[in-house]
């Protein structure tokens, strides 16, 4: 049984860090979120691939207890992403977008998706997340992503959005555009009027912010000796978040304070291997370990 669903891309990744380079592995957004999400919750996907989308990767989601019902397949090729890190692995430099099947995509959200009560709308066109918002009928807590792109091209359009859900998740650049200020302070203070309850300002491996009404939370980044690729990090951070709280069906500030060190344990992980790889490889009790030290971080 679905208890969160996921909208966001689904693709084939060609990735170059200093510590190496791959090149069609799986990728995009929603596959990031939904296997981080999948270490608390049964996620469903929403989003479309191209007949060239290997069976196996298929088969690897379904083994996580993983929805496709929400997954469009038609004729042509997978959406597809290639970039490269230097050594600031906090930027991500892109060499190449083909949207390819992504490119007018109208996704519609499956019954059985309908009355789940946490959404992630994961990084896609701002007007696909309204138009799949618009067809759930009782969702209780909706979480939503975006990038610098959308901001850029769609600004209007991203802030009718922004107010109709409960957390927004941005990145510090992202936040500091979106805004025009360089304090994250003041950014976070305008996206609150918008009317979610919920900032969270990532900023990598430096940890993130949470702001709502009256209160600030800050958690630690989790100290890597072995950094390989940084790509999903984010959305594997804002799955985790989004599924946690599906778990729990606790949406307070308190436990939202607990589903952030649990999404940044999951990133952390993500970004020890090239694509999936770590996160295919550890469970539960790895990450829970990982939370606990994170824990003793902030002990004083």
């Amino acid at each position: 049984m679905v208890d969160i669903v996921i909208l966001g891309t689904v693709g084939l990744d060609d990735i170059k860090t200093p510590f190496g380079e791959v090149k069609g592995v799986l990728g995009g957004s929603a596959t990031y979120a939904a296997v981080a999400a999948s270490f608390f919750a049964n996620p469903g996907i929403i989003s479309i691939i191209g007949s060239d989308f290997p069976e196996e990767s298929k088969e690897f989601l379904k083994s996580r207890s993983i929805d496709l019902k929400g997954i469009k397949i038609i004729d042509g090729k997978t959406f597809r992403w290639g970039g490269y890190y230097e050594f600031d692995m906090n930027e991500a430099k892109t060499l190449k977008t083909e949207l390819n099947v992504l490119a007018g995509f109208s996704p519609e959200v499956p019954n059985e998706y309908r009355d789940v009560k946490v959404l992630f709308l994961a990084n896609v066109d701002p007007k696909v997340q309204m138009h799949v918002l618009e067809q759930m009928k009782k969702t209780d807590f909706v979480v939503m992503d975006t990038m610098n792109f959308w901001i850029t091209t769609k600004k209007e359009t991203l802030l009718r959005m922004i107010k109709k859900v409960d957390l927004l998740l941005l990145n510090d650049s992202e936040a500091r555009q979106l805004f025009g200020t360089t304090n994250l302070v003041i950014a976070a203070k305008e996206a609150l009027k918008l009317g979610p309850k919920f900032i969270i300002i990532k900023k990598g491996e430096h940890g993130s912010l949470m702001f709502s009404d009256g209160t600030h939370f800050n958690a630690p980044g989790y100290p890597l000796e072995n950094t390989k690729d940084p790509t999903g990090c984010g959305d594997s951070f804002g799955g985790s978040l989004a599924g946690y709280l599906a778990s729990t069906e606790d949406y307070s500030e308190k436990n939202i304070r607990k589903a952030i060190v649990f999404a940044s344990a999951v990133a952390s992980c993500n970004a020890e291997e090239f694509s999936l790889n770590k996160l295919k490889n550890i469970d539960l009790a790895h990450i829970q370990k990982r939370y606990s030290e994170m824990k003793e971080f902030r002990e004083f």
